[in-house]
């Protein structure tokens, strides 16, 4: 068994270390890629930003007074059914 043990961490080293040795290389050839897919992205202009963001913050305005009154209203219909019961 002992010795079955000491193989295996033989044979497994070399691999080991190799992987450790290529991982420099894979960053390096990660960043490139990286970088070249990076100049194919079509930036947005600062107008386009500001309307998206105008939009976004009205969207999200509009839903949170909607959902804020159908809360209440879903709260009120609660309460309503609750005082029926307790008489």
């Amino acid at each position: 068994m002992a010795t079955q043990a000491g193989k295996l961490n033989d044979e497994q080293a070399p691999g080991f270390v190799e992987r450790l040795k290529e991982y420099p290389r894979r960053w390096r050839t990660f960043l490139h890629e990286v970088r070249v897919e990076m100049r194919q992205v079509t930036w947005p202009s600062m107008l386009e930003v500001r309307q998206t963001t105008l939009v976004i913050i009205a969207a999200v305005a509009f839903f949170g007074l909607f959902f804020a009154i159908v809360d209440r209203g879903a709260a009120w219909v609660v309460q309503e059914v609750i005082k029926a019961f307790k008489h």
